[in-house]
C-alpha cells in the first residue's frame, strides 16, 4: 500500500517537473494549467506517507476537547504552515539553506523547534489533566498546535521550488505549493474529522456516567500530553 502511494507520488512529481521545465522553455500557461489541479492529488497522496504530523494531530485532538470545526482549523493550519515554510526557504534560500537546511529536504533547527514546542504542548496537557478541572481547550491553542507542528517545511514542495527557481520560474512553484496545500489540507482534515468523531462517541457512550466520562477524559488527556513529550524527547535526541 505504501509503495503504491510513494509510487503515485513520484509519477505526478515527474509530470509537474517536465511541465515546469516546459513553461520555463515557452510552452504557455495553458498547458502548466490545466495540469496543476493534479497538485491537490498530489498533495492528498503525499500527505499520506509517513510524517506530516498526523500521528501528532490525532494525539492531540484524542486528548482535547476539540469539536469537528477546531479540528478543521488545527488542520488548515498545520497545512498551510508545512508548506509556507518551503516557500519561504527556498525563496529565501541564500541565507536560510546554510543554516536550517542540513541536507536536501530537512531542516534540523526548525524540527527541533517544532518538536520541542509540541512537548511544551504536551508536558501543559499532562499538568492540565493532572491539577485543572475539567475545562474547554480554546480555539487559540488548538491553532498554536498547528502551526508548532507545521513548522517543519514540506520536503516535495521545497524540491519543486527549488527546480522551478532553477528554471526561473518561480510563479509555477508558488502556484503548484498553493494547491499542493489543499491536498494536505483535505488529508489532514480528514484525519482530523475521524479522530474526532470516534472521540465523541466514546463521550456518548459515556454521558450517562459524568464521573466516569472525566476521569476518563483526563486519562486521554494525560496520555496524549505524555505522547507528545515523549515524541518531542525522542526526535530531538535522534
Amino acid at each position: 500500500m505504501l509503495q503504491s502511494i510513494v509510487d503515485i507520488q513520484r509519477d505526478i512529481y515527474l509530470a509537474f517537473a517536465e511541465h515546469i521545465k516546459t513553461f520555463a522553455n515557452g510552452g504557455g500557461w495553458a498547458a502548466f494549467l490545466a495540469f496543476l489541479p493534479m497538485g491537490i492529488v498530489f498533495g492528498a497522496v503525499h500527505a499520506m506517507t509517513p510524517g506530516h504530523s498526523k500521528a501528532l494531530l490525532a494525539t492531540y485532538l484524542t486528548g482535547s476537547s476539540a469539536k469537528i470545526t477546531r479540528g478543521l482549523m488545527v488542520s488548515i493550519a498545520l497545512s498551510v504552515t508545512h508548506v509556507t515554510m518551503a516557500v519561504l526557504i527556498a525563496l529565501l534560500s541564500l541565507p536560510l539553506v546554510s543554516v536550517m537546511i542540513g541536507s536536501a529536504g530537512s531542516a534540523p533547527l526548525l524540527e527541533d523547534l517544532s518538536r520541542g514546542l509540541l512537548g511544551v504542548i504536551g508536558a501543559w496537557m499532562l499538568w492540565s489533566a493532572l491539577f485543572r478541572p475539567p475545562h474547554v481547550h480554546g480555539e487559540q491553542e488548538g491553532v498554536a498546535v498547528g502551526l508548532m507542528a507545521g513548522l517543519i517545511p514540506c520536503p516535495l514542495t521545497l524540491f519543486v521550488m527549488t527546480f522551478a527557481m532553477s528554471r526561473g520560474v518561480p510563479e509555477a512553484g508558488i502556484m503548484f505549493a498553493a494547491v499542493m496545500m489543499t491536498g494536505v489540507a483535505l488529508t489532514l482534515c480528514s484525519v482530523a474529522s475521524a479522530t474526532v468523531f470516534f472521540r465523541t462517541q466514546v463521550e456518548r457512550l459515556l454521558i450517562t456516567r459524568p464521573t466516569l466520562l472525566t476521569r476518563t477524559s483526563k486519562a486521554i488527556e494525560a496520555i496524549a500530553g505524555v505522547v507528545l513529550v515523549a515524541v518531542a524527547i525522542h526526535e530531538i535526541m535522534h
